[in-house]
């Protein structure tokens, strides 16, 4: 492999003016520069991060933790913090927890500072108390629906407005008994989401019906489907369903289709997550979409920033959303 003394031997400059070319300083004269460009092409140069990294006290890797890569939302994601942490020579390790207390506390416990320079995690059961005592001493940045009160670097969108959003939009409609499924007696997410729901049902004046709130274990297309097959049983089944994910809207859409019920003509379903597979199922899915480019730019940024100064107080970043509207509530197509 080429070294920094063979590229300033082949540019006829200093190592150091090489070096200075190679990390980005703006002080190199012109000429320089471009000759120092030309041989590291023409050497193949590639500099060493590991050896960077080590001069620097840092590991050059950091860790993603994420609850189900099998959800389509969190896979993504992940390809996006991918993309951001490669822009900071992060090199991305991402681990998976299933959403489970006891999965969020052994994957913390194991990450240290020797391994890490810091981590993005997404949790479903931890306290941010719990990461003082799993994780000392590792910059962290937290995702999804949290309050922005917590001691941590925080990104997430308003996920109460998003909901009403969500749910104003079914009103417009002129739907007047409109479910929700995703209620969930331990994800912050979905009590958020509960409270957006409702709150968008209060300003329309429409009766908030608990019956029409339908719980979800887990956030899978199966169980949107058995959700909603238990909502069409019902002695007045809705006419429109707000899905607290794209997946559950999926196996909503398809618990319809197998009574007969047509979307968006007798039900209209919106999801949450604007993931890929609902643009392109059929119907394609109205759905909340979080900017999540936007999420992962500023959840790599936080860290960069948090591991740069420890001691800076904790930023907390709202991203932005929208709603896509598609033929699952009777406007727009298929992406």
């Amino acid at each position: 492999m080429a070294t920094l003394k063979d590229v300033a031997a082949l540019a006829g400059v200093s190592v150091k003016t090489v070096s200075n070319v190679v990390n980005g300083y703006a002080f190199v004269k012109p000429e320089n520069r471009r000759r120092v460009e030309e041989a590291l092409t023409a050497t193949g140069y590639r500099p060493n991060l590991g050896a960077r990294n080590l001069r620097r006290g840092r590991t050059g890797f950091v860790a993603l933790v994420l609850p189900e890569l099998v959800v389509p939302y969190f896979a993504e994601l992940a390809g996006l913090v991918l993309g951001a942490a490669q822009e900071q020579e992060w090199n991305v390790l991402i681990e998976q927890t299933l959403g489970t207390r006891e999965g969020e506390r052994d994957t913390l416990a194991a990450l240290g500072p020797h391994m890490i320079d810091g981590a993005i995690v997404s949790p479903e059961a931890l306290q941010v108390r719990d990461f003082d005592e799993l994780a000392p001493g590792i910059p962290v940045v937290m995702l999804g629906e949290h309050s922005v009160d917590l001691p941590i670097d925080h990104v997430g969108i308003d996920n109460v407005e998003a909901a009403r959003a969500a749910v104003a939009h079914l009103v417009g409609l002129g739907c007047t008994r409109i479910a929700a499924i995703g209620a969930h007696p331990h994800r912050g997410t979905a009590a958020q989401r509960v409270e957006g729901y409702r709150k968008a049902l209060v300003e329309a004046g429409l009766p908030v019906r608990d019956e029409l709130v339908a719980t979800a274990v887990n956030y899978h297309r199966r169980d949107g489907a058995e959700a909603m097959a238990r909502l069409l049983a019902a002695d007045e089944p809705p006419d429109a369903v707000f899905c607290f994910n794209d997946l559950l809207a999926v196996g909503a859409v398809r618990a319809a289709a197998e009574r007969g019920v047509r979307v968006p003509a007798d039900v209209a379903v919106v999801g949450f997550d604007n993931t890929e597979e609902g643009a392109y199922s059929l119907p394609s899915l109205t759905t909340v979409a979080p900017d999540k480019a936007a999420i992962a730019r500023a959840a790599v940024d936080l860290l960069r920033r948090r591991v740069d100064d420890p001691e800076r107080p904790p930023e907390h970043v709202r991203t932005p959303f929208s709603l896509e509207v598609r033929e699952s509530t009777g406007g727009g197509t298929a992406a």
